[in-house]
């Protein structure tokens, strides 16, 4: 028996990047993209590569250099080797018994690559779902509130990437959630306050990314974070107007308040800005935001950049966008709110 899960990629709506910083965050789940694992029994345990992202074999050097310019060293191969390792390494250090059983792996996706959409994360949680599902492992052994922590701790303890809960939360409970990290609640409980919204508070969403990006959240946020822990006060205000956007957002999806939403998306991107600088930030990011404002739409990072959305409003001319962002070489696309099941 193929035992298989999905999880879709997922856009931060507010508060990003505070979830790094001991924040809040809505994100939601979007059906455009998604990444699945699949695994079943064998008599070895063997973790199959990607034909296309984990490729061994190229026509010339040039074409090995851009293959680990876009998808780097071993592709996904390594988040589903260290998601095994760290999975086994979790069950026996908290006493969950394993059956003796052994299993091949493999995985797929189509999230774009370091855009901001939780590509990473959605291998993750989909390989940690299989070898829950494959072990026999229940929420009862891993609680669902413990397991963003498990997840997060595949990239960063096990393969050094700096990362946060956010995408993790957004994709192990799906669909639309709210998220407080406050760092008091977290030391206490070991986790945050995560709570699913219903979908359908949500407008209409577009999404805008580059095709390919070579930024990564580390990087993105290696200066600020040294900055905050030195308490740096135009960067601890920064974080505490981030978090505050979160629960305005969420106030106005409770309102039905699209307008008020709007407003929350730009002046969340403008205080990034702000803060990160627009050497941080990039060119290619800017023009996508300065588009979609010409269109009278709001624009916001949906992580740490490479991609942005906002509300479709619906009268916008979403093919005249669209023409528009694909001349200057962007994907310009609706994003459907929606849960990995």
């Amino acid at each position: 028996m193929i035992i298989t899960h999905r999880t879709h990629a997922r856009i931060g709506l507010a508060g990003n990047p505070s979830d790094g910083f001991g924040g809040k965050t809505i994100t939601t789940q979007i059906a455009e993209f998604s990444a699945s694992v699949q695994i079943w029994e064998s008599p070895s345990v063997e973790m199959i590569p990607h034909p296309v992202h984990d490729p061994f074999s190229f026509e010339t050097l040039e074409e090995m250099y851009q293959t680990a310019q876009v998808d780097g060293y071993y592709g996904g191969t390594r988040l589903i080797y260290a998601s095994c390792k760290r999975f086994y390494q979790y069950c026996v250090e908290h006493d969950i018994p394993l059956r003796d059983a052994n299993f091949t792996i493999r995985y797929d996706t189509d999230i774009p690559r370091q855009v901001g959409l939780g590509g990473s994360s959605a291998i993750v949680v989909s390989a940690l779902r299989c070898l829950m599902e494959f072990y026999e492992v229940t929420d009862e052994d891993i609680p669902r509130e413990l397991q963003p922590a498990l997840a997060l701790s595949v990239e960063q303890d096990e393969l050094e990437i700096r990362a946060g809960l956010q995408d993790r939360v957004a994709q192990i409970y799906g669909g639309l959630v709210y998220m407080d990290f406050s760092p008091d609640y977290m030391e206490k409980h070991g986790h945050g306050i995560y709570e699913n919204m219903p979908l359908e508070l949500l407008p209409e969403l577009y999404l805008a990314h580059i095709p390919h990006s070579t930024t990564t959240s580390g990087k993105a946020h290696n200066l600020v974070h040294y900055r905050f822990q030195n308490g740096h006060p135009e960067v601890v205000e920064a974080m505490r107007r981030f978090a505050s956007y979160a629960d305005e957002a969420r106030e106005a999806l409770e309102e039905g308040d699209h307008e008020r939403l709007a407003r929350i998306m730009d002046a969340n991107f403008d205080l990034r800005r702000e803060i990160y600088g627009d050497e941080v930030i990039g060119e290619q990011n800017l023009e996508m935001v300065s588009m979609a404002r010409e269109f009278g739409l709001p624009a916001k990072f949906t992580g740490s950049g490479g991609a942005i959305t906002g509300i479709l409003w619906p009268d916008s001319p979403f093919e005249e966008i669209e023409e528009a962002f694909a001349e200057r070489g962007y994907h310009f696309m609706r994003a459907t709110p929606t849960r990995s099941v």
